[in-house]
């Protein structure tokens, strides 16, 4: 199956050859992600189905709810769908150069062992919440999808959904039953937070991240196969439609568990689990909604030179490996209690406020290093391991 058109060499696309959309919506979207993560370093309350402070203040539970209609699961399936199209980028470029499929394939499961490493690494250093082992797994079971048929690859996405519904279930009731302990991030001793994080990773990588990332991995790759990012002009109203229906619908979802989180309703656990998996689902749609939303943004610069700020966001999606593990980096140096200290002293609103700043200090990096095509060090390391390049 012909995927896209043709491409002039091997390897990894060239930083000038690649397509804007795409970049742009990594770039955003690791604010979502840092904004989605910040708050999981922090302890000493307790705290609701998405880790958010039951007792925070009022801008502390703002924020909170904020989050958890338009950020909270939105994100993740959002990388997801961008992973799957980003696999199908990978291999045409490698197919239309002379490779066969299961030359491709080996490469592409590769890639996807490597990641599922970088995210062993770190989660072993630095964040029990890790989401490229979960993306790293997923490439490796459902790397045989970028060569199915349209109606194989939609079915397996129904299944997915099922199958995401039932995990996230799981995952709610066992948020209301377990004991309530401090998260990895609140340990003091740093051996011992790196055992629960590794523990913590091991178990939620092929259940629960996996769920939240099969099904918007494989529309991924149902959308890559129509160029609907590179080139958005034809599919203006697919993607217009996707972004308000997608839209309305993680905001009518996340609604009732933004509810319950914030302390607004305190319904019984058999009407809070299910809001629970209801928000997650609806994320699906609400971070295909965003890539539909930044797709057509793309779409209207598509004549036009990009201005700075969209040059600077780009960049930060051309080295989105990167900033995601340098915000890890940064947070446990600032909240952690064996470094800054600031996870027992700081409330929801201040934690989302330096992980806005994280994000802006990553953007501003990557603005200033990625001009002349240089590649962020971590994915110079993936694509040198993933094609066995001095």
């Amino acid at each position: 199956m012909s995927i896209a058109p043709p491409a002039p060499a091997h390897g990894a696309t060239p930083v000038a050859q690649r397509a804007l959309a795409p970049d742009l919506a990594r770039g955003l979207m690791l604010l979502l992600i840092a904004l989605a993560h910040a708050h999981m370093y922090l302890s000493g309350h307790e705290t609701g189905f998405r880790g958010y402070a039951l007792d925070g203040g009022v801008l502390d539970r703002l924020v909170a709810g904020v989050q958890i209609l338009l950020v909270d699961g939105r994100a993740l399936p959002m990388f997801a769908a961008l992973f799957g199209y980003g696999l199908v980028q990978l291999a045409d470029r490698q197919l239309a150069t002379g490779g066969s499929w299961p030359q491709v394939r080996k490469v592409l499961r590769r890639r996807s062992l490597w990641l599922l490493a970088f995210g062993f690494f770190h989660a072993l250093l630095l964040f029990f919440g890790d989401i490229l082992g979960a993306y790293g797994l997923i490439g490796l079971v459902l790397v045989g999808f970028i060569r199915r048929e349209d109606r194989a690859v939609l079915r397996a996405a129904a299944v997915g959904l099922v199958l995401h519904v039932v995990v996230l279930s799981g995952f709610g009731l066992l948020t209301v039953s377990a004991p309530k302990g401090d998260t990895p991030a609140a340990m003091a001793d740093p051996i011992e937070a790196t055992v629960m994080r590794l523990i913590g990773w091991s178990g939620m990588t092929p259940t629960y991240f996996a769920a939240s990332v099969a099904p918007a991995f494989l529309l991924g790759i149902w959308a890559a196969r129509r160029r609907v990012l590179e080139d958005p002009a034809p599919h203006r109203d697919l993607l217009s439609r996707v972004a308000v229906l997608g839209t309305g619908l993680a905001v009518a979802g996340g609604a009732p568990l933004m509810l319950i989180d914030t302390r607004l309703w305190t319904p019984s656990d058999m009407v809070a689990v299910p809001a629970y998996a209801l928000h997650s689902v609806t994320g699906i749609a609400g971070g295909l909604a965003y890539a539909a939303i930044i797709g057509l943004i793309a779409g209207r610069m598509r004549h036009g030179s990009p201005g700075v700020i969209v040059r600077a966001l780009a960049a930060c999606g051309q080295w989105s490996l990167t900033c995601y593990l340098l915000q890890s980096v940064i947070f446990v140096a600032l909240f952690a209690p064996y470094a800054g200290g600031l996870g027992t002293r700081a409330g929801d609103a201040a934690a989302s406020g330096i992980a806005v700043v994280t994000w802006l200090v990553t953007v501003v990096l990557a603005a200033l290093m990625a001009p002349g095509g240089r590649r962020g060090p971590a994915e110079t390391a993936l694509r040198r391991l993933t094609y066995r390049r001095r």
